[in-house]
């Protein structure tokens, strides 16, 4: 060894080439441990194999920058093509001062708010916006799923859950309901019956109190008010942090749609006149509760909004850029591919994103693959200008700062220069947390520097405690103050938050801080405002010195009243804190800045804002109920809604067509592609045209057509039985389903039972491979075809088909209306017709090809005949975000087919339809699946609903359809949730026990 023949000194290079090159805090605990040991060999021995393991954690760290370096320029140049792709059709239509990059900056920043936004700090100009929207009934849905919420006492900073994010959801929905215009406010969250919690967040239900009734009208109703609703889903009686709440986001949609379904009645019969109201918007905050709303957004067609608060990109940049752990690392311990993907599917679905600064639009939301700057200037010019955007779309980027709640706030007017402006003592008693802070220092009358944050590393404390330490003129001018959450044993916080307190407390004691640094270890919510209250007495400062901090909430820059720091730079910290408390006039004149801006930041003037973008939100309400006939109808007749106009439709349609061409429509599915979309298109139109008629000639057609069918007869069933089996051949499919219905023969024959057939396969497709068993259409109750992109029921009427020679179904146009949003169409076709056509130019041959007879209206197929050639659908989703398309993209058959739908789509959305639609319980659904099956898998096993999953060697071999998904299967579905059987084969009597099981079938 080096060391034994005197040419290597291990103390020497561990200052020299470690600790200069890899800079971090644990590093120096270990020096300093070491260096301790009183055995010089010992201690030689000990630095040198520290040196080697730090100088493999050093070599770790370059590895994993050269590996991200090499990932960021392959999605920079992708990002790249893409733009030049949608560039190519984008400036077709686009004069020349419209091309390029050349439109007003202006245009994008429109929204922003800084040195734009009125204040509202008279009441005049509250009370006219107040009695511009007096007269509106909105009901507003807010969704936060993870943390601790309640109303009064937040136990903010309990752990890293429970933070900033629950302080400004719990005061956006008492400030909206306080709001005119908004009848009722719903703010969704997870019912938690823990024992190690307060028994409050076990309420089902919780009214936020108004601060302030004056704005409240005299006719609010009984439902009026904003409220918190709690939601049981997940485990029922443990709290668990939020990155394993991913596997039961479905089962809180299911709830939630409960909720918002009752309650749109409740409204309807109190503002309604008697028609359900529904919200105006559903707005999810962060990623977990982003994804719930998009669901909820797209099974309910009302329009969504999003609030990121912190972003997985960002965050996971600044993790590896640290070096102390890899991808697959952070991912492991973040889940933050599934969040990711979570927030790239709001972008999907978002009509609108609001962002608390613009650095966030910039810098933030630029990362991700379904947002660019350029591309959404471009794409909004055109819309101002009436021009097509070949389907791409973009959401709304806007800057909205929070609120603030000044309810307990009162300011003091006292002269600053005088002695009784800087006494802590007072005529006045002072409030308790006063002494639970000062009992802290030796000498409380110093100006005292404030930091309020949980303990968590990203809130960069320890930097600060370091930069008061080292700077000696400071420490002699003022105390410093750190609010760091609620405790009780250091030991029983999270290993995270236990770890960074403990750093602190241990360089309080290395600078000998005692009598100089608070770190009290309780304080409630009620007493922040006179925390910092203290500060003020004290001319003291506050700082936020957080590595990110995109909420907003404390960093609120066009204030004008402090000086902005880099947080990494700890000298620079030191000496704006110094410039501050030394500086009075500097002092006095932030503090007058703040006081005369503050305004801004109200909570009313946020709602107004709020309420004004909201406001030009298209009304996307479910379509039937526009057409409906108030009176319900009764189970033994005929449905009287969507169903009779699709019938009216089909009949108009088919002696149109028959009288014009009466041959040209001989097989659906066979018949040229123009002449079926040409069908398609026409149906679409017209069954806009008889939604737009009046009811009672809608009502009479359907009397005098419909009155002997007992469609949709899932209204009458008991429990549903959904099979959904795709990873088996089609004659173990047919098998399956004749089983079924041999083992639930007594139910089934009853009418107690029901059928839905739910698959990837086309409509087209479904006739032929039922017939070919001995299987009658009607034996179902409903068809979910093209994996969820059309909703079929069967008709045994000859006049009900589409296509009378062959396709004995109806075809729900209603189900269409719920599922177009964002569906970019003929535009979309092109671009994959494009990519299509480079794969195959890649391979040298024909590698995927377009398939016109399992192709509709709302689903783009092609067939794939190399499976080599083509990307997982991790990679066919990031590119058709990054060109701005939104889709919902699936690989079936083994890979073999691959579907383009509407991003809202899918199976699992439609069985939430027939919940909203008809009325069909999902607890009552018992859906049937493989060991494996299409990309959309684990949609089908979510969810309140019973899942029963076949095993055994009839499935097909593993593929690498899910091995390519950015995350885990566990990590989107809870297997041990008790609604999930699993049996070895599909024989009759296995599957009858199974059923019996989950109540469908009777013991």
């Amino acid at each position: 060894m080096l060391r034994e023949r005197g040419r290597f000194n291990p103390a020497r290079y561990f200052v020299e080439e470690v600790i200069s090159g890899f800079d971090e805090t644990d590093l120096y605990k270990t020096w300093v441990r070491t260096s301790a040991m009183r055995s010089p060999q010992e201690r030689n021995t000990r630095l040198e194999n520290m040196s080697w393991r730090i100088w493999n954690l050093a070599r770790k760290k370059k590895q994993i920058e050269g590996e991200e370096a090499s990932r960021s320029s392959k999605k920079r140049l992708e990002r790249e093509k893409a733009r030049r792709d949608a560039a190519a059709d984008l400036s077709e239509d686009l004069s020349d001062g419209e091309k390029g990059e050349h439109i007003n900056e202006s245009s994008i920043h429109a929204e922003s708010t800084r040195g734009h936004m009125p204040r509202i700090g008279s009441t005049d100009a509250i009370d006219v916006w107040a009695n511009q929207h007096k007269d509106k009934k909105l009901y507003i849905v807010l969704v936060s799923i993870h943390g601790l919420i309640r109303g009064e006492n937040m136990e903010l900073g309990r752990d890293s859950d429970t933070g900033g994010q629950v302080k400004y959801v719990v005061e956006l929905a008492r400030a909206l309901g306080e709001t005119p215009g908004v009848y009722r406010v719903d703010l969704l969250t997870r019912q938690i019956s823990a024992p190690d919690v307060d028994w409050s967040y076990g309420e089902p239900t919780e009214m936020l109190s108004p601060r302030n009734s004056d704005n409240l009208g005299d006719d609010m109703g009984e439902s009026s008010g904003a409220y918190i609703v709690r939601i049981p889903f997940g485990p029922r009686e443990k709290y668990i942090p939020k990155e394993q709440l991913w596997p039961h986001i479905q089962e809180f949609v299911d709830g939630a749609l409960v909720h918002i379904m009752q309650m749109s009645k409740v409204l309807g019969e109190q503002v309604g006149n008697g028609q359900p109201v529904w919200p105006v918007v559903i707005h999810g905050h962060y990623a977990d509760a982003g994804d719930s709303a998009a669901l909820l957004s797209g099974a309910l067609n009302v329009p969504m909004v999003f609030t990121g608060h912190s972003l997985g990109r960002d965050k996971l940049e600044q993790l590896l850029k640290q070096g102390r752990q890899t991808r697959d690392e952070v991912n492991a311990t973040y889940k933050i591919m599934r969040r990711i993907e979570a927030e790239e599917l709001c972008l999907d679905a978002s009509e609108i994103v609001i962002t608390s600064t613009r650095q966030e639009i910039d810098k933030q939301w630029g990362l991700y693959n379904g947002f660019d700057v350029i591309m959404e200037r471009k794409l909004r010019a055109r819309i101002k200008r009436g021009v097509s955007c070949y389907g791409r779309e973009m959401p709304r980027m806007i800057p909205i700062p929070p609120g603030m709640e000044f309810s307990h706030i009162v300011p003091h007017d006292v002269d600053l220069d005088s002695e009784e402006a800087n006494e802590v003592g007072s005529d006045s008693p002072d409030p308790p947390v006063w002494a639970d802070i000062m009992r802290f220092f030796s000498n409380p009358r110093k100006p005292m520097i404030l930091a309020l944050a949980r303990p968590d590393p990203k809130k960069n404390i320890t930097t600060l405690v370091k930069a008061f330490g080292e700077h000696h003129e400071l420490r002699n001018l003022a105390n410093l103050t750190l609010i760091m959450g609620n405790r009780d044993v250091i030991d029983e916080m999270s290993s995270t938050n236990g770890a960074v307190l403990t750093s602190v407390l241990k360089l309080i004691d290395k600078y000998d801080l005692y009598g100089q640094v608070a770190y009290p270890k309780h304080h409630k919510q009620s007493e922040v405002p006179d925390i910092y209250r203290l500060a003020a007495r004290t001319k003291g400062v506050f700082i936020n010195c957080a590595y990110i901090e995109p909420f907003g909430l404390t960093l609120i820059e066009v204030l004008d009243n402090g000086i902005l720091v880099d947080p990494h730079n700890q000298n620079d910290i030191a000496e704006a804190l110094y410039r501050l408390v030394s500086d009075k006039q500097l002092w006095a004149k932030c503090r007058q800045n703040g006081l005369d801006n503050i305004h801004r930041f109200s909570w009313p003037e946020h709602c107004k804002n709020y309420l004004s973008r909201v406001g030009t939100l298209k009304s996307r309400h479910p379509r039937w109920q526009k057409s409906d006939d108030a009176t319900e109808v009764s189970e033994t007749d005929s449905p009287g809604d969507s169903l009779r106009d699709i019938h009216d439709i089909s009949l108009n349609l088919k002696i149109s067509l028959d009288s014009e061409k009466s041959g040209s429509m001989s097989k659906y599915g066979r018949s040229s592609t123009s002449d079926r979309r040409n069908l398609e298109d026409a149906v679409q139109k017209f069954s806009e045209a008889v939604s737009a008629g009046t009811k009672d000639e809608s009502g009479e057609k359907a009397g005098a057509t419909t009155g002997s069918n007992k469609w949709p007869s899932l209204r009458r069933r008991k429990h549903i039985v959904v099979i959904a089996v795709d990873s088996v051949q089609d004659a173990d499919l047919v098998q399956i389903i004749k089983n079924i219905f041999q083992a639930s023969n007594k139910e089934k024959s009853s009418g107690a039972l029901g059928f839905v057939l739910s698959t990837s396969r086309a409509a087209s497709e479904i006739h032929p491979l039922l017939t070919s068993g001995g299987i009658e259409i009607t034996d179902f109750d409903a068809f979910i075809c093209s994996s969820g992109s059309d909703l079929c029921y069967p008709s045994s009427n000859s006049e009900d088909m589409l296509s009378p020679a062959e396709l004995p179904f109806m075809i729900d146009l209603d189900y269409h209306s719920q599922i177009q949003y964002r569906w970019g169409g003929e535009g979309l076709r092109k671009t994959l017709i494009r990519w299509a056509a480079e794969k195959n130019s890649e391979s040298g041959k024909e590698a995927v090809v377009e398939d016109d007879e399992c192709s509709s209206t709302y689903c783009i197929s092609f067939k794939v005949k190399n499976t080599e050639a083509v990307p997982p659908v991790k990679d066919l989703r990031k590119t058709m975000r990054i060109q701005a398309l939104r889709c919902h993209v699936l690989y079936s058959h083994d890979g073999s087919k691959l579907n383009f739908i509407p991003v809202l789509a899918s199976r699992s959305q439609a069985l939430r339809y027939l919940y909203i639609r008809w009325g069909v319980e999902l607890s009552n659904m018992t859906v049937v699946v493989g060991e494996s099956g299409d990309t959309d898998y684990e949609g089908l096993l979510g969810g309140v609903q019973k899942t029963i999953i076949l095993k055994g060697s009839f499935n097909s071999a593993p593929n690498q359809l899910h091995a390519a998904r950015n995350y885990s299967l566990e990590d989107v579905v809870s297997f041990d949730k008790p609604g999930i059987a699993s049996v070895d084969g599909y024989a009759p009597d296995i599957l009858k026990s199974a059923l019996q099981q989950f109540g469908a079938l009777q013991g």
